[in-house]
């Protein structure tokens, strides 16, 4: 379907983060779940993005399945608030600094503080992710001057799909951050606005009917259409892989 979904551990994600932040490389980590199937199936760009991506994460059920029925293999499946805490313990001996962007101000300032009452790693910077986008916008060009002004050693994005994909696909080579991370709702989490499900709950597939139960009106689309919407998508890939596949064996080259 256009988007490489990688088989990668929560704990390749954060050794990777670190020996990044270390021998201070650049790594662009991007998570993939249902939305972002969906998003990719018209957006070439966003396809483009991932092709450049060092590491795209399998960050829902939705993903995990498409990827079975399509490639055979089942990825594993995390989401950041599983492991940002790891990888903040891992780079506090180093004094990594982190850079916030999204939420409220308010909401983003009290994730930046936490997070640093919690682990000590030094505030950067933080910004709402209520700004002007496009490209040469007077706010956003006063935001990537801020960030490479800060060098974050991480610089975490969560603004919504695909907003923090296309901002970090017109920016990133222009940010002065050894790595970039979309983390979905992690500020939510991180600032104490949202808690995860119990774990067996998320081990068997079914966070994501849980926030529809708690954030109906703001997520219904996502999931009682969205879902059904890449069912069909992944069905109709199925059967052009066999059919492809059935035409290859009949027909040797």
């Amino acid at each position: 379907m256009g988007i490489r979904v990688d088989d990668v551990s929560r704990a390749l994600i954060v050794n990777s983060a670190m020996s990044a932040v270390e021998r201070n490389q650049r790594l662009l980590i991007l998570n993939v779940n249902a939305q972002l199937l969906n998003l990719a199936a018209t957006r070439k760009w966003l396809r483009e993005l991932f092709e450049r991506a060092d590491i795209s994460f399998c960050d829902g059920a939705g993903a995990q399945l498409a990827s079975l029925l399509l490639t055979g293999i089942v990825p594993h499946r995390t989401t950041p608030p599983e492991w940002i805490d790891e990888l903040a313990v891992g780079l506090a001996p180093r004094r990594a600094s982190v850079y916030w962007l999204d939420g409220s101000d308010e909401m983003v300032a009290q994730a930046a503080s936490n997070f640093h009452r919690r682990h000590g790693l030094p505030i950067a910077g933080y910004h709402h992710g209520y700004f002007d986008t496009t490209v040469g916008s007077a706010a956003n060009q006063k935001l990537v001057d801020e960030i490479n002004a800060a060098s974050p050693d991480v610089l975490l994005v969560t603004m919504g799909m695909p907003r923090q994909e296309q901002w970090l696909n017109d920016h990133w080579h222009l940010l002065n951050a050894r790595v970039a991370v979309t983390a979905g709702a992690l500020v939510d989490h991180v600032a104490g606005r949202a808690h995860r499900p119990p774990r067996w709950v998320a081990n068997l597939g079914l966070e994501w009917l849980v926030r529809l139960v708690r954030e109906p009106r703001r997520l219904w689309r996502r999931y009682l259409i969205g879902l059904p919407v890449l069912a069909t998508r992944v069905l109709r890939e199925r059967v052009r892989l066999t059919r492809q596949q059935s035409i290859s064996a009949r027909d040797p080259a």
